[in-house]
């Protein structure tokens, strides 16, 4: 079994965002989907108390799910504005 040191594993990341620039993934879309995220998180979160006690808990959960979205898409996003 082959070791992976950090520097090594490094590059591998930075090969994988200039490919995901390269195909036309630009830092500020992935910007706009962390905010949207957010936006779509707190929106579930309020629907989440419209519903009745037996469907609250998924809703709940849904709105937690998509909550953990934005810091993903804002740091690859910041990882392929070095690219541009």
């Amino acid at each position: 079994m082959r070791t992976v040191y950090p520097r090594r594993m490094g590059m591998n990341i930075h090969m994988l965002t200039k490919t995901m620039y390269r195909l036309g993934l630009r830092s500020s879309y992935l910007h706009s989907a962390s905010l949207a995220s957010i936006v779509l998180c707190i929106t579930l979160w309020i629907r989440a108390k419209t519903v009745d006690q037996e469907e609250r808990g998924n809703a709940e959960r849904r709105a937690l799910f998509v909550g953990l979205w934005p810091p993903m898409f804002w740091l690859i996003g910041d990882s392929i504005l070095k690219h541009e």
